[in-house]
């Protein structure tokens, strides 16, 4: 196929998803300067699409320049909107993704440099990790927007229904295992977690080989997480269905009592608090190894703002420079269901006061990002084929070890 024939395909393609996407020339103020502010977002739940909403109109009743708006992409497709977009040209001014694929994009080209545009951001404010993941070369391509990582929760009337102690950080994986047995009857599974084909399913299995010893670079090491998997869903207290469900479908199930424990963030809080009020539950670190490991780990998550490289980065700056604000993102992430990139934001009382909250924050101590790696989409493409593999049974756990670590060695 001629490149210009593919280029221009892709460009339809993209402008039939995304009609409210714009190219350089339009909406411009009588200087040349952009008056709007387009911005792709993946959020899903009530809460979070509640959440935008206000930044965004917050944002515009704060000055009088530019006016933002949001387009929803679906998760499973962001990636390769993103591709055809800077292929065709039709892009927004913002992207809110992944932090893990942020320095992936940086390398392409995606994100601009604001370093020069956001000279009054006070950047040691910010936690490490989160910043860097937004960087390259000691240059600012925009700004830490939310840090997470999952827990396991866990319904307290199922537990004391069965005569079950609840789980707690010392939690090993053989209780896990006897808790996710004892507790499935009828049409309740002991435990469920969103593993579907995706970096989604990534950074929710990715743990158990940390927590086993391995990593995303030693997927041998860790080949105990694979047998815990297939031993459970062959016993039918880890639901098989996980390999489709994403990280609402778990929280779902979880609502409807479908499912005694889960693995899933700090944002799903407020839509179990709004959709399911008497729902008695608990929080706790994921199990650990055995008595002899240390805590488990849980993965590093949250999403940058990363701003589109173009001409005029005003408006985009201006954004970020609004959700620099103290008060605005702890207000954002309240609503949100996550954790502040800012220091001072991450002491307000709303996290630490809360038991539900001071577990997520006890479990980010011992939460690792995945990569970073300009090429993590790689990375994780194969690591989450590993998992797939092991969860249906379509290959052992020793034999999907072999296969995954060679995927893995192929992307270096």
């Amino acid at each position: 196929m001629k490149r210009t024939f593919f280029l221009a395909a892709m460009a339809a393609a993209l402008a039939m998803f995304f009609p409210a996407c714009k190219k350089g020339a339009d909406a411009l103020n009588q200087d040349g300067s952009h008056s709007t502010v387009v911005i792709w977002d993946y959020f899903e739940t009530d809460a979070q699409k509640e959440m935008m909403q206000t930044l965004i109109d917050g944002f515009n009743r704060s000055q009088s320049e530019f006016t933002a708006s949001h387009v929803y992409v679906p998760f499973a497709d962001y990636e390769r909107q993103l591709t055809l977009g800077m292929a065709s040209g039709n892009l927004p001014d913002i992207v809110i993704l992944d932090g893990c694929d942020m320095a992936s994009f940086i390398a392409m080209g995606l994100f601009g440099d604001i370093t020069d545009l956001t000279t009054d951001i006070k950047w040691d404010e910010y936690i490490p990790g989160p910043l860097s993941s937004t960087m390259a070369d000691g240059r600012h391509y925009g700004v830490p927007f939310a840090s997470n990582c999952t827990a396991l929760f866990y319904n307290k009337e199922l537990f004391d229904a069965a005569g079950i102690a609840y789980p707690d950080e010392n939690t090993t994986w053989g209780q896990f295992r006897a808790m996710a047995k004892a507790l499935t009857k009828g049409s309740v599974y002991g435990f469920g977690n969103a593993a579907t084909n995706t970096d989604e399913g990534t950074f929710q299995c990715l743990q158990w080989i940390y927590t086993a010893g391995g990593s995303y670079t030693n997927i041998p090491a860790g080949v105990a997480a694979y047998e815990l998997m297939q031993n459970m869903i062959n016993e039918g207290s880890w639901t098989k269905e996980v390999v489709n469900w994403t990280q609402s479908d778990v929280n779902n199930n979880f609502m409807a009592r479908n499912i005694a424990m889960q693995q899933n963030g700090p944002w799903q809080i407020p839509g179990i608090t709004a959709n399911a009020p008497d729902l008695k539950y608990g929080v706790t670190n994921l199990p650990r190894l055995n008595n002899n490991s240390g805590p488990a780990t849980s993965i590093l998550g949250g999403e940058n703002i990363g701003v589109v490289n173009q001409k005029d980065m005003s408006g985009a700056a201006a954004f970020v420079k609004y959700y620099d604000r103290t008060e605005v993102m702890v207000q954002a992430m309240k609503q949100y269901g996550s954790f502040p990139p800012k220091t001072a934001a991450a002491q307000d009382r709303y996290w630490l006061d809360d038991p539900i909250q001071a577990a997520f924050i006890k479990q980010l101590q011992t939460s690792i990002p995945r990569g970073p790696s300009a090429k993590w989409p790689s990375y994780s493409a194969a690591i989450q084929n590993g998992f797939q593999q092991v969860m249906t049974s379509a290959k052992t756990p020793a034999q999907a070890a072999q296969d995954t670590q060679r995927a893995v060695e192929a992307v270096k």
